[in-house]
């Protein structure tokens, strides 16, 4: 009896560390990739860089928010509408500019309670006024783009989709797409640019706002490809090198001699 006993209360624990460990409400959030921020829980996004100075909350499909206190949002607006509507948005000062990161999150849809885990599921980061291609990565220590010139990377006519890493299989935990168990998920940085983008990029493009996200190459690749054209990564050294190249003496056109 002692036998079983033991191997009952042996065969309990075992299940009970298993489903501990495979609960999402109970896991402890870890960065998904290298930029240290998705991933990432509420809590431990606030351990690392303090309370946010505010809370947004965005009012319409299109980009209008409305600002509240720290203090205002958590004692009473918060209880209005889900908190993960709510974004938490800080302002640090890089080269005398002051640099707006604003976390959206993400839930567990089986989590019900009203304390729920949030975890990072995009970082945005606006700047007051436009700052170069060139200038971004020492403006934004978490943006650190590759110098590979075969790394994916796509653009339009206002913004520019540059991918890096492995993906993660984690990372599906923050995707809303809705095939998103089918599909790898990978570290991206989209930069927009309000003024719109040539159709030569440079060194100097204007940049006003960053996204930190997860993205699927796959999907960006079939399912997009009629929004997304590729194009060379404008971080890479082959892209330094075609910036340098010298200009091709253009062919004067032939004038016709005429006998008199």
């Amino acid at each position: 009896m002692r036998r079983r006993t033991t191997a009952l209360a042996i065969g309990t624990a075992v299940l009970s560390l298993f489903f501990s460990w495979v609960s999402p409400s109970n896991v402890v959030a870890e960065p998904y990739f290298e930029d240290g921020l998705l991933g990432l829980t509420q809590n431990e996004l606030h351990e690392k860089l303090g309370l946010p100075q505010a809370v947004r909350d965005r009012k319409s499909a299109l980009r209008v928010f409305t600002y509240y206190p720290i203090t205002d949002w958590a004692t009473y607006y918060s209880k209005l509408v889900s908190p993960e509507n709510g974004e938490d948005v800080y302002t640090f000062t890089r080269h005398g500019m002051d640099i707006r990161y604003s976390f959206s999150y993400a839930v567990d849809p089986n989590d019900y309670r009203e304390d729920r885990r949030l975890v990072v599921r995009l970082v945005d980061i606006e700047f007051p006024r436009p700052v170069s291609l060139s200038d971004l990565p020492s403006l934004i220590p978490e943006f650190r783009p590759s110098v590979d010139s075969n790394i994916p990377a796509f653009r339009s006519n206002i913004w520019i989709l540059l991918f890096k890493g492995s993906p993660r299989e984690e990372a599906r935990f923050i995707v809303k797409e809705h095939t998103k168990d089918q599909l790898d998920w990978t570290l991206c940085y989209q930069l927009f640019s309000l003024a719109g983008l040539p159709e030569q990029l440079t060194a100097t493009v204007p940049i006003d706002r960053i996204e930190i996200s997860a993205q699927s190459l796959r999907l960006v690749s079939h399912r997009q490809q009629y929004t997304h054209e590729p194009t060379l990564n404008p971080y890479s050294l082959e892209f330094e090198r075609q910036l340098s190249a010298p200009d091709k003496p253009t062919r004067a056109i032939p004038v016709p001699q005429y006998a008199e």
